[in-house]
């Protein structure tokens, strides 16, 4: 995989060539993936270089604080090393603008191809609680079924909320616990959540959600990620 580094574009030769080969061969491989269907964790990491970019070009304070220095000098007497910052360098500022403006423009539409394919696959997934939703809907189980797939997977899902500066925020981990293959006894999300009951008494009345996509999608790389924030929006939604 084509990894970019935090500091890619300022870090080793500063040379709007190198770093243009460099760009557009980690694209290349963002774009393959996003053809596949794989939004995870490419998707994540697009965004972050995104906005990595934007941030440095937009804020100079920044920039400046960030930036390495280059020995000018050895002070002998005092045994100190005298550094000149790199964004005193015109020439050096102008190929790091280049490349920040390149690769902006380059990331762009890649990023709009993940966003409109997010959109698409999580328009293709369907949830619903099954059976009576508990007063504590935050630690159940999360059936998973995968387009024409015969199994349906089930994930033992724990929501965690933790707040931020402005809001609260809800992630959720799961586990996988085991899959139903679709027969006359497990042909309904109802007869598998009362075998998961019967299978784990620790959890007498857990919160069930099935999620049903309508076609096939990767498990890890996509329907999965997705489906857990269509859980979390989900259980957001219903208890306010």
């Amino acid at each position: 995989m084509k990894k970019l580094t935090v500091n890619w574009f300022i870090e080793g030769n500063i040379d709007f060539e190198s770093k243009k080969y460099q760009v557009l061969a980690y694209l290349q491989h963002v774009n393959a993936c996003f053809h596949k269907n794989k939004l995870y964790p490419d998707l994540n990491d697009l965004i972050f270089h995104y906005n990595n970019l934007l941030s440095f070009k937009r804020n100079k304070t920044a920039l400046c604080k960030t930036f390495p220095g280059k020995l000018k000098a050895i002070d002998l007497q005092n045994l100190k090393l005298i550094y000149t910052k790199i964004v005193e360098d015109n020439e050096m500022m102008e190929q790091i603008e280049q490349i920040i403006s390149y690769s902006l423009n380059k990331m762009s539409p890649a990023l709009q191809e993940g966003k409109e394919l997010y959109e698409f696959i999580d328009s293709r997934l369907a949830v619903e609680p099954v059976g009576l939703v508990p007063l504590y809907p935050y630690h159940g189980y999360l059936l998973l079924r995968n387009g024409s797939e015969r199994d349906t997977r089930v994930y033992e899902y724990q929501i965690t909320i933790f707040e931020g500066q402005d809001e609260k925020y809800r992630g959720v981990n799961t586990t996988f616990v085991t899959s139903y293959e679709r027969s006359f006894i497990f042909s309904a999300p109802e007869a598998i959540r009362t075998d998961l009951i019967l299978s784990n008494r620790a959890i007498p009345n857990p919160a069930v959600y099935h999620i049903v996509s309508d076609m096939n999608f990767p498990l890890e790389q996509t329907l999965l990620p997705l489906a857990k924030r269509k859980l979390v929006r989900c259980i957001s939604d219903m208890a306010g």
